[in-house]
C-alpha cells in the first residue's frame, strides 16, 4: 500500500514539473524577441572563421590572387580625339521613360546619354518607371533619384552633354497634350535610326519622347569611328552613374562586415530569374509551382511574340546546349573542386532567386558562411535605406466564393438535354498558406493577375537591393556569376558586373564559365558527384583558372559584347601598359594574345609610373611564393572533401581558338 502511495505521489510531481515547464516555455514564446534567434553574419563570420596561418600563404594567392597575364590592363575611358564641349544651343530635350529592372535601367540610360551627345539634343533626367509606378514610396526619392545621384551625373557629364532635371514649364503643358513625337527604339536601333527618324522630328518640335523597354536604345557594337561614342558609355556607366549616399554608404558597410578580420570573400549571382529561365525554356529543372509559374511566363512570350519556339521543350537538353544556369548545387561543387575551404565567405547576390531557399539548400550545406543582404544588413538599417513611406492596405486574403444550393440547381438545370454526365465532384478548398504567397493566383485562375500597389512598391524596393548587390560584387575579391552570356539579348546583372570589375580591375578574379564544358563534365560525376576522381577535379580547375584570363576574355568578346557593351568594355574604354607587360611576358607568340590586345593603346605616363613601381614591389614574393605552393600542394592533396587538389599543369593559350567553345 506504502509503494502504491509513493508511486502516486512520484506521478504528481512529474506532472507537476511538466506543467511548470511548459509554462516557462509558453512565457519566453511570448515575451521573447523573434531578433534573439535570427542568424547574423556580422558575428557568425568573426566567430566561425578562423583560418589557419599557413593558408594566408600560397593557398590564399592560388585561390584569391590577381591575374597575372591581365596586370597590364588598366581603365582609361577620357577621349582620345577631338571632343568639344556641348554647345549651350542644340537641337532640343530628350525626355525618356525607362522601363525595366536595375539592369535595363542602368543600360538605358548610358544610351540614353551616347544617343543625346549623337543628336545634339539635351537629356531631361530619365523616368525610372519602376520607382514612379510605386504608390507611397518615400517623398524624399522618386524616379532617378530612388537610387541614383543626380548632382553627380549631372556634373559628371558636364563637359559631354548638357543634362537638366525637368522640361521648361510651357514644354510640360505641351507634353501633357501629346504634342511631341513619341519613338519606341529597340536596343538594337542604329545611329542611322536616330538621324534619319529622330532628328528632323527632334529638330522640327524641339523635343522628343523615348519609351525603353529592352534595356537600351543603342546597338552595343558601334563602327570604329564611333569609339568615342563607346567611352562615353563608360564614363557614364562606371564614374558619373553613382548611387545616393545612403545606398553608397550601406554597400560599404556590408564590404567591410564581409572582411571583418581581413579576410576575403567571393560573390556568387545564381541568375535564376523567371523571365530569363522562361526564355531559354528551363522550366524541368524545377518543382512544382515553379514549373507552372515559368510555363505560363513562357506561354506569355510567345504570345507577345518575343519567342518564336514551342512551348514544351525539353529543359535538359537546353541545358546541356549552356543555355541553362548552372544550379547553386552545382556551384558550390566547383568551387570544392577549385579547393575553397567550407568556412570561405560567399555573398548570395540578386534580389530574385527563382526557387526560393529550396535551391539554396545545398549550397549552404557545403558553404555555412552564405549571406545576402538580410544577414548583413539589420532591418533598421534596410528600413532607413528605403526611407518614410505612406502606408499600404496588406493584400488581405479572399477565400472562393461558395454557390449556393439554389444555383447549383439553376445551373443543373441549364447544363442541357439528358442524358449528361455526373456533376464534377467539389473542388479542393483553397487553404490560406495556399493563397498569401505570391504564386497564390495559380491555383485559382489561368491570368496572372495585375500587380498590386505593395507589389508595385516591392518591385522599387528590389532596385534598391540590386544596387545593394552591385556595390559588394564589384568589390568582391573573387565573382562567380550562375548565368551570363544567356543570350536572350537582355542585360544580365552577373555580365554587368564582370564588366564592371574588367574595367575598373581586370586582374581581379573573376571566373567566366562555359556552362556548356561544365554541363557535360557534370554528366561524367553524375552517380557520384560529391567525391568526383582527382582528374575530374583537375578538369574543373584548368577550366576555371583558364577562365580568369585570356581564354575567358576571348570567349566573353564573341558572346558578351554583342549583347551588351557595359559586359565587355575593352580595349575601347582600356589601356596597356607596356612595361608591366614586356615583364611578365603578356601578349607574345599567340595568336589570340595578339587578337585580344590587337585594339588597346599605350597607357598615360603616369599610369605606367605606378604599375611598373607595384609590379617591382610584387615581384621580389614570387620566387618565396613558389616554394611555399609546393609545401601547399601536400596539405591541398588530404582536403577533407575528397581529391580537391590543384592542378600543376601550366595553361597556355591556343593559337586558333575553337568557334564553339
Amino acid at each position: 500500500m506504502r509503494y502504491m502511495t509513493r508511486i502516486k505521489w512520484a506521478a504528481l510531481g512529474g506532472l507537476l514539473l511538466s506543467c511548470v515547464s511548459l509554462l516557462v516555455h509558453l512565457l519566453l514564446a511570448k515575451y521573447s524577441s523573434a531578433d534573439l534567434v535570427q542568424y547574423s553574419a556580422i558575428t557568425g563570420f568573426v566567430d566561425d572563421l578562423t583560418i589557419n596561418a599557413g593558408w594566408q600563404g600560397a593557398a590564399h594567392r592560388r585561390l584569391w590572387g590577381t591575374v597575372k597575364s591581365l596586370e597590364s590592363l588598366y581603365p582609361y575611358a577620357n577621349p582620345r580625339s577631338k571632343h568639344p564641349a556641348p554647345a549651350e544651343k542644340n537641337n532640343g530635350f530628350i525626355y525618356a521613360k525607362v522601363y525595366g529592372g536595375f539592369e535595363k535601367i542602368r543600360t538605358s540610360i548610358c544610351d540614353l546619354v551616347a544617343v543625346s551627345r549623337l543628336l545634339n539634343a539635351t537629356l531631361v533626367i530619365p523616368e525610372i518607371q519602376e520607382s514612379t509606378r510605386a504608390k507611397g514610396i518615400s517623398f524624399k526619392f522618386r524616379s532617378f533619384s530612388y537610387i541614383y545621384n543626380e548632382d553627380q551625373f549631372i556634373t559628371a557629364l558636364s563637359n559631354d552633354i548638357v543634362i537638366v532635371r525637368s522640361l521648361p514649364p510651357h514644354m510640360k503643358e505641351a507634353m501633357k497634350k501629346k504634342q511631341y513625337s513619341i519613338f519606341k527604339p529597340k536596343s538594337t536601333s542604329s545611329p542611322r535610326f536616330y538621324a534619319n527618324e529622330v532628328l528632323p522630328k527632334l529638330k522640327k518640335a524641339k523635343a522628343v519622347v523615348l519609351v525603353l523597354t529592352e534595356g537600351g536604345c543603342l546597338q552595343p557594337v558601334l563602327p570604329p569611328d564611333l569609339d568615342e561614342y563607346q567611352r562615353l558609355r563608360c564614363r557614364v556607366s562606371f564614374h558619373a552613374l553613382q548611387f545616393r549616399p545612403e545606398v553608397l554608404a550601406l554597400g560599404r558597410r556590408m564590404v567591410e562586415r564581409l572582411r571583418a578580420a581581413g579576410q576575403p570573400y567571393l560573390a556568387y549571382h545564381p541568375g535564376l530569374v523567371r523571365d530569363t529561365l522562361a526564355y531559354h525554356g528551363c522550366a524541368e529543372l524545377f518543382q512544382d509551382i515553379h514549373t507552372e509559374l515559368i510555363q505560363y511566363r513562357r506561354a506569355q512570350m510567345i504570345k507577345q511574340g518575343m519567342i518564336t519556339d514551342q512551348l514544351n521543350v525539353d529543359s535538359h537538353a537546353r541545358k546541356a546546349n549552356g543555355s541553362c544556369p548552372l544550379m547553386p548545387e552545382e556551384v558550390g561543387l566547383l568551387l570544392r573542386a577549385m579547393g575553397y575551404p567550407p568556412k570561405t565567405r560567399i555573398y548570395l547576390a540578386g534580389s530574385e532567386t527563382f526557387g526560393g531557399q529550396r535551391v539554396l539548400i545545398p549550397l549552404r550545406a557545403m558553404y555555412a558562411n552564405l549571406a545576402d543582404r538580410t544577414s548583413l544588413c539589420s532591418k533598421q538599417e534596410l528600413s532607413d535605406l528605403v526611407g518614410p513611406e505612406t502606408q499600404l492596405p496588406l493584400d488581405v486574403f479572399q477565400p472562393l466564393s461558395v454557390k449556393s444550393v439554389e444555383e447549383l440547381k439553376e445551373e443543373w438545370d441549364k447544363a442541357g438535354p439528358r442524358p449528361r454526365p455526373l456533376p464534377p465532384p467539389p473542388d479542393r478548398p483553397v487553404y490560406r498558406h495556399e493563397k498569401e504567397g505570391w504564386y497564390g493566383w495559380i491555383t485559382e485562375r489561368d491570368t496572372e493577375p495585375d500587380p498590386s500597389p505593395i507589389d508595385l512598391r516591392r518591385q522599387a524596393h528590389r532596385l534598391l537591393w540590386a544596387a545593394l548587390d552591385y556595390i559588394v560584387s564589384v568589390e568582391a575579391d573573387a565573382f562567380i556569376p550562375g548565368f551570363n552570356n544567356d543570350g536572350s539579348g537582355w542585360p544580365d546583372f552577373a555580365s554587368l558586373v564582370m564588366g564592371h570589375r574588367l574595367y575598373e580591375m581586370a586582374s581581379a578574379r573573376t571566373y567566366r564559365p562555359d556552362r556548356k564544358y561544365l554541363v557535360k563534365l557534370f554528366a561524367n560525376v553524375s552517380d557520384n558527384v560529391y567525391h568526383p576522381k582527382h582528374n575530374w577535379t583537375l578538369q574543373v580547375r584548368e577550366h576555371l583558372n583558364a577562365s580568369l584570363g585570356e581564354v575567358g576574355l576571348l570567349r566573353e568578346s564573341r558572346l558578351s559584347k554583342r549583347a551588351s557593351f557595359l559586359s565587355y568594355p575593352i580595349p575601347e574604354c582600356s589601356c596597356r601598359n607596356f612595361r608591366a607587360s614586356e615583364t611578365s611576358d603578356v601578349g607574345k607568340g599567340s595568336g589570340a594574345r595578339q587578337f585580344l590586345y590587337s585594339g588597346e593603346v599605350e597607357c598615360p605616363k603616369w599610369m605606367q609610373h605606378s604599375a611598373v613601381a607595384n609590379r617591382l614591389e610584387n615581384s621580389g614574393n614570387e620566387n618565396e611564393s613558389q616554394e611555399d605552393e609546393m609545401e601547399m600542394e601536400s596539405q591541398l592533396d588530404s582536403d577533407e572533401d575528397g581529391g580537391m587538389t590543384e592542378s600543376s599543369l601550366t595553361l597556355e593559350q591556343d593559337e586558333e581558338m575553337d568557334p564553339n567553345d
